[in-house]
């Protein structure tokens, strides 16, 4: 099934028990409002679908995996509630992916950019290529990690978490990403990594689902409160947004891309 939306969609497949989502945008698969809103709906989906053993979450291409929020959709936010409903599209995916009953395998095939990192971060087992560099830029123009912030502190722990929020322009290479967690494995290239991925999600197909359901429950437990807790950090990204620094920081972005 593929959910078209403007230059960009959201594709799902299931085979054998294997639900792959995709996703898909022209400017580096960036993540406007209805790629996130069909991101959310589709895991959802899939997760209570009873054809679906294991779930694996990619994008599109051989280039960046993630270039994070649409800046294009940024710069059109003119008032608080439009920046929470925007901000809330990461936060209604990272708690569909938290709250999915089955097992969600990360495909990491490039760069990721803010946003994407929480993505990646919120995927049960991340397997990348050494071309997957990851940055939080968030800062640079002027608001914050808010939103993907628990998932990647969860995932990476507060200090690296704190490192990466902070220094906003350093990108930080695939080894150091799985050093701190966020990928559980590292592979020298789309072939290699392409072949561990269909072997994991392959046993995971053939695994016992209720085992599988009561992990995931287990790896995710202390986070009832996220559905919450991540909207109000959308209320402060939604806010921070508006102000006259992060207007001029994404216009000056934009103008050099």
């Amino acid at each position: 099934m593929i959910q078209l939306v403007k230059e960009g969609y959201v594709k799902t497949e299931t085979h054998n028990g294997i639900t792959t989502i995709e996703f898909f945008h022209p400017k580096g698969n960036s993540l406007p409002v209805k790629i996130l809103e069909e991101l959310a709906k589709e895991i959802h989906f899939a997760g209570n679908n009873d054809d679906s053993k294991v779930i694996i979450l990619k994008s599109e291409g051989d280039g960046t995996f993630c270039s994070g929020a649409s800046f294009d959709e940024l710069l059109l936010i003119k008032t608080v509630d439009e920046g929470i409903k925007f901000f809330s599209g990461f936060a209604n995916v990272i708690n569909a992916m938290r709250k999915c009953p089955k097992l969600i395998i990360g495909r990491v095939h490039g760069k990721c950019v803010g946003g994407a990192v929480g993505l990646v971060a919120a995927v049960d087992y991340a397997i990348a290529t050494n071309q997957a560099d990851i940055k939080l830029s968030e800062l640079a123009i002027g608001i914050g990690p808010f939103v993907i912030g628990p998932a990647v502190e969860r995932k990476i722990g507060t200090a690296a978490f704190g490192a990466l929020a902070i220094n906003a322009n350093m990108w930080r290479n695939g080894d150091w990403a799985k050093r701190k967690g966020l990928f559980s494995e590292l592979h020298e290239n789309v072939e290699n990594m392409e072949e561990s991925i269909d072997r994991l999600a392959t046993t995971l197909a053939h695994s016992n689902p209720d085992a599988m359901t009561e992990m995931k429950k287990m790896f995710w437990k202390g986070t009832e409160h996220w559905d919450t807790l991540l909207k109000e950090r959308a209320a402060i990204s939604g806010r921070l947004v508006l102000s006259e620094f992060s207007k001029k920081a994404i216009q000056k972005m934009l103008s050099q891309k």
